[in-house]
């Protein structure tokens, strides 16, 4: 019995339980059900403010992205364009120098390069005059010196060198080899009648060509180039029976004239030796074109008294000798009148072609600087310009 009640009241106490857990499993349930739709409308709401504010916040950024772009599009394209502007005229201005410093290169070569052709032919054209000049001027002082040495001696030292000149020529006439002379006798040669202790023996003059030259001892090279030589081997020009000289001379030496103009002489024309206080005419007898070994016609023969001068013939080629030979003759009685070359005409006509070059180099002088000149005010006015522009540039 009373286990039966207790499972009763078991069993009445265990309904009630259940009935009251379902009903608080269903309230439960709509509670959670209720509070989870007010979640979701909440999340709903939430959502679409979400959504909303970043909807605004993506149009607003974008409205001003998109302004800031166009704008500093605008913007930058118009610096970009005046940037690009600067960097043009800042690289033309960086460029122009170079050019113009090129440009200025190459004018002053050609500046430099005129000026010594300008030079080079001056002094080409110059040459020929200016060395002749020089030679006969220097050939006038030799001459003139000679005179006043001779002067300066006594009738008796005269009288003395004359007389060992005509005994050397008439122990010449004995020798069999007087073509090759020992050191002995070349040094007995040179000092016969040597006044001036410079080598000069006299002088010759020759009327129709208008030379007078001095006559120094030998025929080097270094005698030849400024005057003549008297050929060594052959009778010193003082005249006498049985002697021959021979005096020799260049001719058509682009820097001296010499004896250039010798081939116009003629049978019957003179010419005359100068010594101490002598003179000896000789007039034109013979004239001949010999090979150089040719020798033949330079010989002394007994009783004549020759004279005879030498040049290369023809000009430029030189292959031969002309020799124009004359007889002496007594010396005219109306003195030589021909206008020779003395120091003081040659002086006025050096000061002259100095004048002359002096005045042509100094034209050419000016030419060419005022040439710089304009060159260099191109080159800085130009220069200033690009830098004034590439100034603006950087500063705008």
């Amino acid at each position: 019995m009373n286990m039966s009640w207790r499972k009763s009241q078991n069993s009445r106490h265990e309904e009630p339980a259940g009935e009251a857990s379902a009903d608080l499993f269903a309230q439960i349930e709509e509670t959670v059900g209720d509070a989870a739709d007010g979640a979701g409308d909440v999340v709903d709401a939430a959502g679409d403010g979400v959504s909303d504010g970043v909807g605004d916040v993506a149009g607003g950024v974008s409205g001003d992205v998109a302004d800031d772009v166009t704008g500093n599009g605008a913007g930058d394209g118009a610096g970009n364009g005046e940037s690009a502007k600067v960097a043009d005229e800042s690289q033309q201005s960086q460029q122009s120098p170079k050019h113009h410093k090129k440009s200025n290169a190459l004018l002053n070569i050609l500046i430099a390069i005129s000026a010594i052709a300008m030079i080079g032919a001056l002094g080409l054209i110059a040459y020929p005059t200016f060395s002749d000049w020089w030679n006969r001027m220097h050939q006038s002082y030799a001459v003139a010196s000679y005179v006043e040495h001779t002067e300066d001696m006594s009738a008796a030292e005269r009288k003395a060198m004359l007389d060992a000149a005509h005994a050397y020529n008439e122990r010449l006439v004995t020798n069999s080899d007087r073509w090759h002379m020992t050191d002995e006798q070349k040094r007995e040669y040179d000092a016969t009648l040597d006044v001036t202790g410079t080598g000069v023996m006299g002088y010759v003059t020759i009327p129709r060509i208008k030379v007078k030259l001095p006559v120094y001892h030998g025929t080097s090279d270094g005698v030849l180039q400024i005057a003549a030589g008297h050929l060594a081997g052959t009778s010193l020009p003082v005249g006498g029976a049985t002697t021959h000289a021979v005096v020799s001379g260049h001719t058509g030496l682009p820097s001296a004239r010499l004896l250039t103009g010798l081939d116009e002489l003629q049978k019957g024309d003179t010419f005359a030796f100068h010594v101490l206080d002598e003179t000896y005419t000789y007039q034109v007898d013979q004239i001949s074109v010999v090979l150089p070994s040719e020798i033949s016609k330079l010989n002394i023969e007994s009783g004549a008294d020759y004279a005879t001068l030498i040049t290369c013939t023809p000009y430029g080629v030189n292959s031969h000798r002309l020799l124009v030979r004359g007889h002496r003759i007594p010396n005219p009685k109306v003195p030589d009148k021909t206008q020779y070359d003395e120091p003081g005409e040659m002086t006025a006509v050096a000061a002259a072609v100095i004048g002359l070059i002096v005045f042509v180099a100094g034209c050419a002088f000016v030419g060419l600087a005022r040439l710089w000149r304009r060159s260099w005010i191109v080159r800085h006015g130009l220069c200033a310009g690009a830098g004034a522009r590439h100034s603006s540039g950087v500063r705008g």
